[in-house]
């Protein structure tokens, strides 16, 4: 695949990127499909019921009965409602999301892009969504949906700052915002995995990224309790479906983000498992990523809006800064250490 990006852009090629392109998102659409139904099964047990059951073997139809009923449903547009933008925000909102898998490396030679600024693609493409959302509230004329839009673009400005200054300690200590280079430099042991070396960047990550999904305990934007579901409350059928394809989508975007970034990406944690494939180590750690943000929504209960931004503005933004000069510091003590 990284040969075929070597070569010159023909009709040709023009038509297998597109054939590809059409095969990877049928594979998303899987992807989530199933993670919806292993995130109810997973509740279920925690919360001690027994989950989707009934629709197919072990309930494995039931998300796809969901997706099919949410498609056959009517799809109504407010009379008052900006026609245009508010058909267009579901798009603007979806598109980024998958188009940043592009730059994701799944393993040594699997990937679709090798960009030099990858990790500023990343964060660059999925800001955009955060116009769909602010557009979809605003559109809706509904104040409602307008203050659900607002607060959850408020949030999602709020944490993408600390998001995108935690991963400013992997760029330096990697010297690249190349992903497939930033997994590299993590090649060996595990000690090497940029979790462990930079700790406090990675707890900030986290919860930011989170809160960017707008997952439990953060996502206040869509509260029933709160806004009547917030910025997509005059959505229906399959315009609503491509707000939750969207989030689901993130999820496994941010997953694997945060493989590549943190856990060594394709990499074993010790050099004499390497014999395993690249490919499986990458989907283990993907896996636990997934379930942990999981985890966390059948565990902690959901802060107050107020709670909310002082957590992203008072605690994880300084914590971020801290971590970049606590970074430079000690690279330039190894640096002089080493003459």
């Amino acid at each position: 695949m990284g040969e075929l990006l070597l070569q010159p852009l023909t009709w040709g090629n023009f038509l297998i990127f597109l054939v590809m392109a059409v095969i990877f998102l049928l594979i998303i659409l899987g992807m989530v499909t199933y993670a919806i139904y292993f995130e109810r099964k997973i509740l279920g047990y925690m919360q001690l019921r027994p989950g989707p059951n009934q629709t197919g073997k072990f309930g494995l139809l039931q998300t796809v009965a969901d997706v099919l009923k949410l498609l056959m449903k009517e799809d109504t547009i407010p009379q008052e409602a900006d026609r245009p933008l508010f058909k267009l925000a579901p798009v603007i909102t979806f598109v980024p999301s998958f188009v940043v898998l592009a730059t994701i490396p799944y393993s040594e030679n699997l990937y679709f892009a090798n960009l030099d600024i990858g990790v500023l693609y990343y964060v660059a493409l999925s800001g955009l969504s955060t116009i769909g959302i602010v557009l979809a509230g605003w559109a809706s004329n509904n104040k409602y949906a307008l203050i659900g839009g607002m607060r959850s673009g408020a949030q999602l400005i709020s944490y993408a700052i600390p998001l995108v200054i935690s991963a400013v300690g992997v760029v330096m200590i990697s010297g690249t915002m190349n992903l497939i280079g930033i997994v590299e430099r993590q090649a060996g042991w595990f000690w090497n995995w940029n979790f462990l070396t930079q700790i406090l960047a990675f707890i900030v990550f986290i919860i930011a990224a989170v809160a960017e999904l707008n997952r439990s305990p953060f996502d206040l934007p869509e509260a029933e309790s709160e806004l009547v579901a917030g910025y997509h409350v005059e959505y229906s059928g399959f315009r609503f479906a491509f707000f939750m394809l969207a989030e689901y989508v993130y999820m496994i975007a941010m997953s694997a983000l945060i493989t590549v970034l943190f856990l060594g990406g394709w990499h074993a944690p010790a050099p004499f498992l390497a014999f395993i494939p690249g490919i499986i180590w990458f989907i283990i750690k993907f896996c636990c990523v997934f379930f942990f943000i999981i985890w966390l929504r059948g565990t902690m209960p959901r802060i107050r809006v107020d709670q909310l931004m002082s957590l992203g503005w008072k605690v994880l933004l300084p914590l971020s800064l801290a971590n970049i000069f606590i970074t430079a510091i000690v690279m330039e003590i190894i640096r002089a250490i080493n003459g």
